[in-house]
């Protein structure tokens, strides 16, 4: 449970407490690290990802919150962020419980309605539905990730290539929506994935007030993508009549539409600043987290998740082409059947494994 107060007038001047109370799986103060945050949140996302299900992590919250630190941690690698804490793990599982799988990598951003692969250059790629209406990533490169140091030595090549910039409220400031996904794989298809969506920080005007008009079209674009993604979780807690589910009203939840139907499971991190100055942003994303965790499939809705969000709880690199004329992929990228699982080492419970890690 979370209490937010706020100081407020009436209409004779009086000044009076506002209390809104909000309840959520777990609530993190200022001296828990992200270690924790991660077996508690995280964790059991890589647990279902073994058992085919496609998860996302978020981390939302204002400008200047610590959303690119939860994630990321920091640079010199002092501190771990959830990036690094599920590659651990992810690898761990794959070679000490699995037999045949394989794990690949893509980073990517969307900045003011376009996506650029983080991999590459920076080079734009496009998005785009399948037949199957499944959402493909033209173009967009796989790195082949076996180790942890692959993994991390790929992920700072991205951030490099990552947009940023000043704001009233943060020196350094991420621009973008940085989309992180690990793909598991068996004989070139997908099993399944885990994605860690670090959303651009959410603004008011107030915030971007001393700066240049393109950090304000920045700013409102983000804003626009953010309200979409809003949206768009509206739309599936009430689309029993019409299901009418509009993805499409940005970039951002059109790459995110796996993360919302069929088989997935999606955990959302609120961060939110102490400062008396952001009692407003603070308020505003906690209403927004607990709009999300709200969220869970109506009976009459087939093809959505039962519970979407989790109960308490070089030579390496390929690209993804598609068809043009038929939208199919051009290599053998197709996802393996929903009944298909991974063959199993003997004696050995990947439930077993995370937990002894853990405890290490």
């Amino acid at each position: 449970m979370s209490h937010d107060f706020y100081f407020r007038e009436k209409l004779d001047l009086t000044k009076y407490i506002e209390e809104h109370s909000f309840t959520f799986d777990n609530v993190f103060d200022a001296d828990r690290n992200n270690e924790e945050l991660y077996e508690e949140c995280v964790k059991p996302l890589v647990s279902e990802t073994f058992k085919g299900a496609k998860t996302t992590c978020f981390a939302y919250g204002q400008t200047g919150s610590g959303k690119t630190f939860t994630m990321m941690g920091t640079r010199d690698g002092s501190v771990s962020g959830m990036y690094t804490l599920a590659a651990y793990d992810i690898v761990y599982l794959i070679e000490n419980c699995y037999d045949g799988l394989e794990v690949f990598i893509s980073f990517y951003e969307i900045y003011c309605g376009e996506l650029y692969d983080l991999l590459n250059k920076r080079t734009k790629v496009a998005c785009r539905e399948d037949a199957k209406q499944r959402v493909n990533i033209v173009n967009l490169t796989e790195k082949h990730a076996p180790t942890v140091e692959v993994i991390m030595d790929t992920i700072h090549e991205g951030l490099k290539a990552r947009t940023s910039g000043k704001t009233g409220a943060n020196e350094e400031s991420s621009r973008s929506h940085a989309i992180l996904v690990f793909s598991i794989k068996a004989g070139g298809k997908l099993f399944s994935k885990m994605s860690f969506i670090d959303l651009a920080g959410s603004e008011r005007g107030a915030d971007v007030i001393d700066t240049g008009k393109k950090t304000k079209q920045d700013g409102a674009e983000i804003n626009k993508s953010l309200l979409a993604l809003k949206e768009c979780i509206r739309a599936l807690d009430r689309a029993g009549k019409k299901g009418h589910l509009p993805f499409r009203g940005s970039k951002l939840t059109q790459v995110l539409k796996d993360s919302f139907m069929g088989n997935s499971k999606t955990t959302m991190i609120a961060n939110v600043s102490p400062a008396l100055s952001c009692c407003e942003p603070t308020l505003n994303t906690l209403r927004y987290a607990d709009r999300v965790k709200e969220l869970k499939k109506d009976p009459a809705l087939k093809g959505k998740a039962d519970e979407m969000m989790l109960a308490r709880q070089a030579g390496n690199v390929r690209v993804i082409e598609i068809d043009q004329k038929t939208g199919k992929r051009k290599d053998e990228m197709a996802e393996l059947g929903k009944d298909w699982r991974p063959t199993m080492k003997s004696n050995v419970n990947p439930d077993d494994v995370l937990a002894q890690m853990a405890s290490r």
